[in-house]
């Protein structure tokens, strides 16, 4: 990355923006990077599938990454890897709805639920989450746009390339598919300030498509919205390490974390909270230092 496009990704991915929450709260992203820990209370998820299979276990799972530094847990009921088994509403309910009262009973933490369906969405609000995430960019279910208007929550819209004919620039296919997506947050009336982009690393990306994602990834900053990032474990970080086993790639993860919060990436959503957060660390050290040297 040369210095004129880090001079124009600093001018607006690390200055200080308000991200605005349900429940009133708010977060400041831009000056340090933020960590959103996974928290899957799903059987069959790809790297941790099964492991915080009870409220008891994911609470405790949400205890240990708060502890180590999550700005942000995130909650999801269904597995969004390929081939992953659908469920319906209710059973994605079951799982999530307690864990997030249990944790918003005892802390005062940010709170985030994974999901595309607005039912979900809204009951999840209701019982003290801050956040929606929504894999389908607001495109699946066309209520849940409608919920984070009304609820006042803070909303990630995730590009994907999921059943439909992408575009052949990667950064073409993002702007496209990103920009569809706001149109559908402006229409149901969520501000501005409570919206957050993800480029949905993994989704129907080959491994080529992901790293040319990654090489190109100041130009996402064009959209004009604070960018998360969930690269952690994914497939093509395998590719690239030869690591078959998903909870093999944190040091992958880490180096994404790093790269990616010098392009500007405001949030990262991984498995491994210490890791990520030392990784974060040098990245936003040495960004000081090069602001200190301009």
């Amino acid at each position: 990355m040369n210095i004129a496009t880090m001079r124009e990704a600093e001018a607006t991915a690390f200055k200080p923006r308000i991200w605005r929450l349900a429940h009133g709260r708010t977060l400041t992203l831009g000056p340090r990077g933020l960590l959103m820990a996974i928290i899957n209370v799903t059987p069959d998820s790809f790297s941790d599938g099964g492991r915080f299979g009870n409220v008891e276990d994911a609470v405790e799972a949400a205890r240990s990454a708060l502890a180590l530094g999550a700005a942000i847990v995130d909650i999801g009921g269904e597995s969004t890897r390929p081939g992953g088994e659908a469920i319906d509403a209710r059973t994605e309910q079951a799982r999530v709805l307690p864990v997030i009262e249990a944790i918003a009973a005892e802390s005062a933490a940010i709170i985030s639920v994974d999901t595309y369906r607005a039912e979900t969405a809204r009951l999840a609000v209701d019982s003290g989450a801050h956040v929606i995430n929504d894999v389908w960019g607001l495109q699946k279910d066309g209520g849940i746009a409608r919920v984070a208007a009304e609820t006042g929550a803070g909303i990630c819209i995730m590009h994907t390339g999921r059943e439909r004919e992408k575009l052949r620039d990667v950064i073409d296919d993002q702007t496209w598919f990103l920009r569809r997506s706001l149109e559908v947050a402006s229409n149901a009336g969520i501000d501005d300030t409570a919206i957050v982009l993800d480029p949905g690393f993994g989704f129907a990306k080959d491994p080529d498509e992901n790293l040319h994602l990654m090489a190109r990834f100041t130009e996402l900053h064009d959209i004009g919205y604070p960018l998360l990032v969930g690269a952690s474990r994914k497939r093509f970080l395998g590719a690239v390490t030869g690591r078959e086993i998903a909870a093999d790639r944190d040091i992958a993860t880490a180096a994404t974390t790093a790269l990616l919060r010098m392009r500007g990436a405001a949030i990262f959503r991984v498995h491994d909270v210490a890791a990520n957060r030392d990784a974060l660390s040098v990245a936003d050290a040495l960004l000081a230092a090069s602001s200190l040297e301009d």
